[in-house]
């Protein structure tokens, strides 16, 4: 099981300094879709050639033109990018093919998704690489949860990958890791947090008992 750091609401330095702290203790650092908008593709760029061996994911959240911003992305350095799932299967298939023409890798976000479980199978028969079920920002202050959601996508998934997000800490980390995600991510609990090192580590230690 793997854990993935989220870098979404911080400025460069910030990154910096965290990535720094806590590099080796993370599998997959993802830059986030804000930080993209913020900062442009150089952000993903200057993390790789920073940090070459770590697993890099550009959190594109690729809508169309799925071959041509995949490019982009893996241009930039990304080992991974992004598409959402409501997007049309052919601009996933372009996705797909640019990111297995050079050995990297599509997550597909199941995020606004209507009925997850006909989509997970619609994606795993496509070839997606991984499926992240994710609860959206806007919606956890409703107190939402990815939980649900993962419990279908766990029953009919059969060779895709699965990712969960979405509010992840400590303390809900359990009754996730019950359905054995492939990734777990986690972002605010960890770019909030003062010691931010010592917050990884409390996530690692949860995540240890899983294994």
């Amino acid at each position: 099981m793997k854990l993935q750091l989220a870098l979404d609401l911080l400025d460069v330095g910030a990154v910096r300094r965290l990535l720094d702290e806590v590099i080796d203790l993370v599998d997959i650092v993802e830059i986030g879709t804000p930080l993209i908008l913020q900062e442009g593709m150089t952000i993903v760029t200057e993390i790789k050639e920073r940090h070459p061996t770590v697993t890099l994911l550009a959190d594109l959240k690729i809508m169309d033109a799925g071959e041509i911003e995949a490019k982009i992305g893996f241009d930039a350095g990304a080992d991974i990018v992004t598409v959402l799932g409501v997007a049309h299967d052919s601009t996933i298939q372009g996705a797909l093919n640019q990111a297995h023409k050079r050995g990297k890798q599509v997550m597909v976000d199941l995020i606004a998704v209507n009925d997850v479980q006909t989509r997970t199978r619609d994606l795993d028969l496509l070839g997606v690489d991984s499926l992240c079920v994710h609860t959206a920002f806007d919606v956890q202050k409703q107190g939402q949860s990815p939980l649900r959601e993962l419990q279908l996508v766990e029953i009919v998934r059969n060779r895709a990958k699965i990712a969960v997000a979405g509010g992840i800490k400590p303390d809900t980390l359990p009754e996730i890791l019950v359905y054995r995600p492939d990734v777990v991510i986690v972002g605010g609990f960890v770019t909030s947090c003062a010691e931010k090192r010592k917050a990884v580590q409390e996530v690692r230690q949860v995540l240890s008992f899983a294994r």
